[in-house]
């Protein structure tokens, strides 16, 4: 699966985040990657400065990092979808 820099990759990857435990958030701010991660309480900050390809590649990064199990999900597309992207890095 080749990843689609387009505003429906975007909100499928931002709808994994919002079957996780995490909350994903866009605010402003300096980070050096592009997103920082608050483990305690579970909150993902995205810049909301980046581009729509930014914001894709961050995602990405943070679906590798947090390591979601695609079980973890009941909503078969969401875990199909989790699937194919773990396949695509296997790929690069």
């Amino acid at each position: 699966m080749a990843v689609k820099y387009t505003k429906n990759f975007l909100d499928k990857l931002e709808n994994i985040f919002a079957s996780s435990e995490y909350h994903l958030r866009y605010e402003k701010g300096n980070f050096k990657s592009g997103y920082c991660i608050l483990k305690e309480t579970k909150i993902v900050i995205v810049n909301k400065y980046f581009t729509l390809e930014g914001k894709i590649n961050a995602l990405l990064d943070l679906l590798k990092t947090l390591d979601f199990n695609p079980q973890s999900f009941e909503n078969q597309k969401q875990q199909d979808f989790l699937i194919e992207l773990k396949q695509t890095e296997l790929k690069l």
